[in-house]
């Protein structure tokens, strides 16, 4: 009697099974969507916003009620970039030959940061009236391009221009994320402004070597059955940490990540005493695994939750829609200006990869409600996401490589070799 009742519909353990039933279908899901964007050429976060907005009108129409989840998206959109960026960074190895791309992606992440919130912000001020304080602010998310969205859509190029995606995507975040702390949290005098951000930027180096040979150290020396869980979890809560005193962060995440990813440069010097080196990239190698699993599960669920609470109605109001599609052509009109000219880079495909994600949504979330202005709305940053989104998808379609790779799969080894080495030859000699 006791358990027949415990199964009745309206009961805990029966709304316990549907909430279980609806998470794993979701991840199914999304398991089936970031499979499918490396063929369909779809950004699998189009399709996990598309099915956020379909849960959204499947509850309308049925009545059924989903506990608020809105309070929890800065929560998992956090935790989503913290992991992206230290996989991202995992992957950046610092060589000499890599030199001229490094200042290539820095000097394009920058600089195009800094166009891109001028342009806006001049818009903002000169025709609309605002305050250059509040322009400023409202536009540095949309001059970011998310590592969130661009680091897993960048499996369809090139080996060369996925690693100017890589670092491009990362530094932009970074530079973003400073920038708009110091507006922010810096509107004090303009030379204690400066002298805080120095100070801020060389703290939270030392932090970061600080964090990173504890937490290097624990990853080799822990035996414990739960270690990388641990880890993951000390890299976030310094993080927070930094963050709650206003400090930059990201760099602390991005060198902790490059610092083990680039473990080489060390690895004939006295440290060797230490470390066993190989059980060490051993170890890493086992992290790297879990943490981009996580990653794919974090990501899934926050723009999920975020489809889920965009205003179907308020996307296609004229005003928004024409809004968004202003920023979006001035983003990629600036951006190939930008490649075309300065960096004499011939890439239409990499002109094309600059989407807008989950930072700019986090960012724009951080906004004071005094700051913000109505020009610059929830509606107006999903579309601009999904422009720059699509502009990406088409990147994929027309970037030589892609279709290269869908050839040589019915290719012998010998095949795709040669594929590999027409695909190399056929780069801009700037990626070179």
């Amino acid at each position: 009697m006791i358990l027949s009742g415990l199964s009745e519909p309206g009961s805990v353990p029966f709304m316990t099974n549907y909430i279980i039933l609806a998470l794993c279908v979701i991840i199914i899901l999304s398991y089936l969507f970031d499979i499918s964007s490396r063929y369909s050429r779809i950004p699998g976060i189009i399709l996990l916003i598309g099915l956020g907005i379909a849960l959204q009108l499947i509850s309308l129409s049925t009545g059924l009620s989903i506990p608020n989840l809105k309070p929890i998206l800065p929560v998992i959109g956090t935790l989503g970039l913290v992991m992206i960026v230290l996989d991202a960074s995992l992957d950046l190895k610092l060589e000499k030959k890599k030199s001229r791309v490094l200042i290539n992606t820095v000097s394009s992440a920058l600089v195009l940061l800094v166009l891109v919130v001028t342009a806006g912000s001049l818009v903002l001020v000169k025709v609309f009236g605002h305050t250059p304080i509040y322009a400023v602010l409202n536009m540095i998310p949309l001059g970011i391009i998310s590592s969130a969205a661009a680091i897993p859509s960048a499996e369809g190029l090139s080996s060369k221009e996925k690693e100017f995606i890589v670092y491009e995507s990362s530094f932009s975040d970074i530079l973003g994320i400073l920038a708009f702390d110091f507006i922010l949290f810096g509107q004090s005098e303009m030379n204690l402004g400066v002298g805080n951000f120095l100070i801020a930027g060389f703290l939270t180096i030392v932090i970061a070597a600080v964090t990173t040979v504890g937490l290097a150290w624990l990853l080799h020396k822990a035996n414990y059955h739960v270690n990388y869980v641990i880890i993951m979890t000390f890299v976030v809560l310094v993080y927070v940490l930094a963050e709650l005193y206003h400090l930059p962060a990201l760099l602390l995440v991005l060198v902790f990540g490059l610092a083990l990813s680039n473990n080489r440069i060390v690895e004939n010097t006295f440290i060797s005493r230490y470390i066993e080196f190989g059980k060490f990239n051993r170890d890493l190698n086992a992290f790297r695994r879990i943490l981009g699993e996580l990653t794919f599960l974090v990501r899934s669920f926050f723009f999920i939750i975020f489809g889920y609470y965009t205003s179907v109605e308020g996307v296609f109001y004229p005003e928004n829609l024409i809004t968004a599609f202003i920023i979006t052509a001035g983003i990629l009109l600036i951006r190939w200006l930008f490649f075309y000219c300065i960096l004499r880079i011939k890439s239409l495909p990499l002109v094309l990869f600059a989407p807008r994600g989950l930072i700019t949504i986090l960012l724009f979330l951080s906004i004071p409600a005094a700051y913000m202005i109505p020009e610059i709305n929830t509606e107006v940053i999903t579309l601009v996401i999904l422009m720059t989104l699509l502009a990406m998808m088409l990147g994929n379609i027309i970037s030589p490589r892609k279709a290269k790779r869908v050839v040589s799969a019915a290719k012998t080894d010998h095949q795709e070799t040669d594929c590999e080495n027409q695909s190399h030859n056929n780069l801009p000699e700037e990626l070179k």
